[in-house]
């Protein structure tokens, strides 16, 4: 059996490598195609394409500056599915791009299956498009239970298989303490959006120093790439004393002071564990923060006219997950122009001295995690994409 998928950002590729390893437990022959990132190459082989970097952007603004790029990369996937004629296509979240394709297969007849994991969140922007997707999608593999009924309803078929993060959370806990002086930084994974946010970051953590000059801040860093980018705007615009984590000081040689920002590359989880409290930018990372038991408060900021068209589509009282799930805002959010220093320092300030208030938080994360189900997300969506090509022969 030949499988072609299509991820195009960085938590896909990491969720779709997983699911490609639980395939090929359970069937050795898998044949795998398609595009997505590294780690989905590794395991698909050579013949799988790498295009994460370019395909992974953000926003309105930023998908139409890049039009004509997109509009080559869909007309050659199309013909790579043509050319390798696989029994089912497995579309990883990413919906601008693959929900027109998934489309697009469906008007050419194709016989493949088509089955979307990691759901496309059309419930947040727009519920309607759920009945227009059951004619062109065989099956949704969900991560949240309460997508299961949303998608029945409108007569598209829908599993709930668990959110497939927390096998990789649960490898991730280490024996620790946290720091009542640290505070985690957590900007994002896309360069555009450290680019917005992060300075904000920077200004809140100068401004908390003030406050108590004993705290220090670590930032997690995506990938090397974003680590440099991190650190050419730390060293832009903080007056801190700061360090991208090769311990000691920026401008003081053999100094064993500890710097007041680190920027550390792959160790997301061990900040979120070692941390006091944390500011989060909307995404993944704040359902892995909540999973870690990290008080923190939420921060998102984009390019204006992406802010504007969302504000027109988007149909939810909150941005972050962990408050969609809780159905309140469990988590502050400060979201574009709310997003200001002074507000955030006012949140920030009860999670690192609030005894009851940080509970208060910890609790409400208790309540939401057992939401996202249990370990093995990616067999129960292998076993599913197995039964549904079977099913078809």
């Amino acid at each position: 059996m030949t499988i072609y998928f299509v991820a195009g950002e960085v938590s896909a590729d990491n969720h779709g490598a997983a699911l490609m390893r639980s395939l090929r437990e359970l069937d050795g022959e898998l044949h795998f195609v398609g595009r997505g990132g590294p780690q989905m190459k590794e395991v698909a082989g050579e013949q799988f394409k790498n295009w994460i970097s370019e395909a992974a952007v953000l926003g309105l603004w930023e998908v139409l500056r890049k039009y004509g790029y997109f509009r080559e990369q869909f007309h050659e996937t199309l013909q790579e599915i043509r050319e390798s004629k696989p029994d089912a296509v497995v579309l990883i979240d990413y919906p601008g791009f693959n929900l027109r394709l998934a489309r697009a297969l469906r008007t050419e007849a194709r016989q493949q299956k088509v089955i979307y994991y990691i759901s496309p969140q059309v419930w947040a922007w727009n519920r309607g498009r759920i009945k227009r997707m059951a004619h062109f999608i065989d099956l949704v593999l969900c991560i949240f239970p309460f997508e299961v009924d949303l998608y029945n309803q409108a007569g598209l078929r829908a599993l709930f298989v668990g959110h497939p993060m927390i096998e990789r959370l649960r490898a991730g806990k280490i024996d620790t303490e946290r720091d009542p002086n640290l505070i985690g930084l957590f900007p994002g994974s896309r360069s555009r959006e450290v680019r917005k946010i992060f300075p904000v970051m920077l200004e809140t953590a100068r401004k908390l120093r003030q406050h108590n000059s004993n705290l220090r801040f670590e930032v997690a860093a995506a990938s090397e790439q974003l680590a440099q980018e991190l650190s050419k705007l730390l060293t832009a615009e903080s007056p801190l004393h700061l360090s991208t984590g090769e311990g000691r000081a920026r401008g003081s040689p053999g100094s064993t002071e500890r710097p007041s920002i680190e920027i550390k590359l792959g160790e997301t989880a061990a900040i979120m564990q070692r941390a006091w409290a944390g500011i989060v930018a909307s995404g993944s990372a704040t359902l892995e923060a909540a999973y870690f038991r990290l008080p923190f408060v939420l921060i998102y900021k984009v390019a204006w006219p992406t802010y504007l068209a969302a504000r027109l589509v988007v149909n939810v009282k909150y941005l972050g997950m962990p408050n969609l799930l809780a159905d309140k805002e469990v988590v502050p959010e400060f979201i574009q122009h709310r997003g200001k220093p002074n507000a955030i320092v006012k949140a920030v300030q009860p999670l690192i001295e609030d005894a009851n208030a940080r509970e208060q938080m910890i609790s409400e994360f208790d309540a939401i995690v057992p939401k996202l189900g249990d370990i093995g997300a990616s067999q129960r969506a292998a076993r599913a994409i197995i039964e549904e090509i079977r099913s078809a022969t």
